[in-house]
């Protein structure tokens, strides 16, 4: 269970990464679901879902919202983010729980769709996650600071 929260935590700061580091992201609330698969575990881990509130002025200055001293929860920093088009991609680093991985998410206006590569000490694995926007704010979401 231990390993499980990691990866979810670290899944949760990574997501909010590509929301807000692009301007294709519009503010208000976004529902995202993440479904984590691990090879070899003897059962398929049930998917996530989760809102966020994005603001405006998050949607309007995303430099401002990159982790560059790493999220206190997982100890993650992203580097090389990098959008072109509607896909933003990154990568990240978790001191705390030495993983490592790629990602990228495509918006296509109220919807998105990523993926994430993980590894974690000799463990490889894998995230896909799907959101949409659910409208305006209204604080029953995670605030992403």
């Amino acid at each position: 269970m231990k390993l499980r929260n990691i990866v979810l935590s670290a899944i949760v700061c990574a997501l909010a990464l590509p929301a807000m580091a692009a301007s294709i992201a519009k503010a208000g609330k976004w529902e995202t679901t993440v479904q984590m698969e691990m090879p070899n575990m003897p059962m398929k881990m049930p998917p996530q879902t989760f809102a966020f509130c994005l603001t405006k002025e998050q949607a309007e200055n995303p430099e401002n919202l990159i982790p560059k001293s790493g999220d206190k929860r997982g100890g993650c920093t992203y580097t090389d983010v990098s959008v072109e088009g509607s896909t933003v991609s990154w990568k990240m680093a978790c001191e705390k729980s030495g993983m490592t991985g790629t990602g990228s998410t495509t918006y296509h206006g109220d919807t998105y769709e990523g993926s994430m590569k993980l590894k974690m000490h000799d463990q490889d694995m894998s995230a896909k996650m799907t959101g949409k926007f659910l409208g305006d704010c209204d604080g029953t979401e995670v605030n992403k600071k």
